[in-house]
């Protein structure tokens, strides 16, 4: 037999160490910007009289925004640049997060949620469909890892920081101006720097040598083919599939819980604490440290283990449970704090697994466009969790009330993703 002219441990992490890193900035800036309205809301709202149920409106309509671009962003990035992709959106996105700090009005508000949902589209599964290009299956599941790690990172990051910035005045402007003009900055930047620096697939890589740029190339090339002979399935035919929707419906219910629980959390602590505004936050980065280490633990496992879906499955279950156990009368702040932190810690235990499993059956193309459809499903969830969370909200329904229809559409996720039938990948060696 004759041996491999490349060391392909050697290879997977020398790609790891290069994309890797500024795709995970990337993305603790990208839900950084997304989700710190969360954070600025806890002064926003006074300032500008907003209603709770203005900002559950405002906080979702940026997700209808966002679906416009889902599908076309991610064959964007298979058909043309990943890297001009990603370097459009970052820069587009970075101005408008800034530019949130001068709303004054809900129709302003809802505009500049509106758009900035428009600018980031694209951007979370193209990275899936990058990811395509550089890791074959076995390793996908722990450099979904690396990324999704980006968001409990960044709003553990976030929280503490937004905390400092709620009490300045500088240049006579309110601290939660100056939290979306300093964070949307870091956007721009890092798409200058992106056009620069990421490299769109192997074969245009300088830092590889020929040999494992030929290498790579063929491994990827060789699991493409099994696929398609094992029986591919075509654009059209992704969108008909049982695994595809039983993904989208499954992640439709398990985000609508989920992005209500990112965007209202600040304010959740704060009502359950009776804690300032930056106690509020810094409890909140608790929460999201705890899910720090869970997403290195799932992909890790995930990968070792080659199962992806009951991974995902259990995080679903386990965060529907703690959010659950969070509600139990009686309860010093303490002790629910700790239901919450546990809670943290399941709630990032599923998303690296979930967005594994719809590239290990499909066609280039076909996973391009159903990673699309299935984001798109995961993002109207986001309107709708956060307009229901505002109107309950609106309707003095108390926090036991909101946890727990969280808690019920987390559990509704893993129930639909449990019946998605897929062969675990094979494990991969250390």
């Amino acid at each position: 037999m004759t041996p491999d002219p490349v060391n392909f441990s050697a290879l997977r992490r020398k790609v790891a160490w290069r994309v890797l890193p500024l795709v995970f900035v990337l993305y603790i800036v990208a839900y950084l910007d997304r989700a710190n309205v969360g954070f600025a809301k806890l002064r926003m709202a006074s300032d500008l009289g907003f209603s709770e149920e203005t900002f559950g409106l405002g906080i979702g309509i940026f997700f209808i925004g966002y679906l416009l671009l889902e599908i076309p962003g991610a064959l964007l990035v298979e058909r043309w640049s990943a890297r001009k992709w990603f370097a459009r959106i970052l820069i587009s996105w970075g101005f408008i997060s800034a530019l949130t700090a001068f709303v004054q009005t809900p129709i302003q508000f809802y505009i500049a949620r509106f758009m900035l949902g428009v600018a980031e589209a694209g951007f979370f599964p193209g990275i899936i469909v990058y990811f395509t290009h550089w890791f074959t299956a076995a390793d996908r599941g722990r450099a979904l890892s690396g990324l999704v790690m980006g968001v409990p990172f960044s709003l553990a990051l976030g929280a503490p920081v937004s905390a400092a910035l709620l009490d300045v005045h500088w240049l006579g402007l309110s601290g939660w101006k100056w939290m979306f003009l300093l964070e949307g900055l870091p956007a721009v930047i890092l798409g200058l720097i992106t056009l620069g620096y990421m490299t769109d697939r192997p074969r245009h890589a300088a830092w590889l040598t020929p040999q494992e740029r030929d290498y790579l190339e063929g491994r990827l090339a060789e699991e493409a083919r099994a696929k398609e002979s094992a029986g591919g399935t075509s654009v059209r035919q992704a969108l008909r599939l049982k695994n595809v929707w039983l993904l989208a419906l499954g992640i439709f219910a398990t985000n609508t819980g989920g992005y209500a629980l990112a965007f209202w959390l600040p304010t959740t602590v704060k009502n359950l604490s009776g804690g300032s505004d930056q106690s509020a936050l810094l409890y909140s980065g608790l929460f999201y440290a705890c899910g720090l280490a869970s997403v290195y633990l799932s992909g890790q496992s995930s990968d070792r283990t080659g199962d992806r879906k009951w991974h995902c499955v259990g995080g679903q279950v386990a965060t529907a449970l703690f959010l659950a156990g969070s509600v139990i009368p009686g309860q010093p702040f303490p002790l629910v704090m700790t239901w919450l932190c546990a809670t943290g810690f399941a709630a990032y235990f599923w998303p690296s697994p979930f967005w594994a499993l719809p590239t290990l059956t499909l066609t280039a193309s076909a996973a391009a466009v159903s990673i699309g459809f299935i984001n798109m499903c995961a993002n109207l969830a986001g309107y709708l969790g956060n307009h229901v969370n505002g109107w309950l909200r609106a309707r003095h329904a108390g926090e036991s009330t909101c946890l727990l229809f969280l808690a019920a559409c987390y559990l509704v996720g893993g129930i639909l993703v449990s019946f998605v039938r897929v062969q675990r990948t094979r494990p991969t060696s250390p």
